[in-house]
């Protein structure tokens, strides 16, 4: 989690309804001209529960709010340099208002299919290794952006090179992405920088 920062027929799937003979578009069922095109085809089954080997991955939501709140507040300064490369997130005075917040917020992307936050959980739940995310990219040529932490203890444990190759396989069996970026792994944070400051 990060404080301040985390799909119809063949047809409406692939964008080409107006291509469609039958179909007649009319002021009540025309899609808004901003509307963002969709992240991941309607009829993809969005993992909500991944069992790996020592771990699994739950969509985030209030009801992780402590667990992970415990896990990013163990690694402050490891996650700020190795993750947000920010002082502003963690932080020390995060609140369990701002904690609360985040996690509502990355449950409502989640339900309406924009991002995918999945907290890394011990078999048992009862703590947090780490999270992932799955969020659409701004960078011309890739249709994803995966990103994940490990505490500090897990990073020196070796879990976050065991978590990386587990992430990448997963995302290339089980999502619908032709090619993903990995920031700050596949592609070093210099080079990724230099892309997304040119999408703006």
């Amino acid at each position: 989690m990060k404080i301040g920062f985390a799909l119809a027929g063949i047809c409406a799937a692939m964008g080409t309804l107006a291509g469609c003979p039958a179909f007649a578009q009319t002021a009540e069922t025309a899609a808004p001209e901003t509307a963002e095109p969709a992240f991941v085809p309607s009829d993809f089954d969005v993992p909500v529960l991944v069992e790996a080997d020592g771990f699994k991955l739950v969509p985030l939501s209030p009801d992780l709010v402590q667990v992970d709140y415990d896990a990013y507040m163990s690694s402050i300064e490891h996650l700020q340099k190795t993750f947000s490369r920010s002082t502003g997130w963690p932080r020390e005075d995060i609140s369990d208002e701002d904690a609360m917040r985040d996690m509502e917020n990355e449950a409502a992307r989640f339900a309406a299919r924009k991002s995918f936050a999945y907290g890394v959980l011990t078999p048992d739940g009862s703590r947090e290794r780490g999270s992932v995310y799955v969020r659409p990219s701004k960078v011309e040529g890739y249709d994803a952006v995966v990103m994940h932490w490990v505490t500090k203890a897990e990073y020196d444990a070796g879990f976050d090179a065991e978590l990386y190759d587990w992430v990448k396989g997963w995302v290339a069996a089980e999502w619908p992405f032709q090619n993903v970026a990995y920031p700050g792994r596949g592609i070093s944070w210099k080079d990724w920088d230099a892309m997304t400051a040119d999408e703006k």
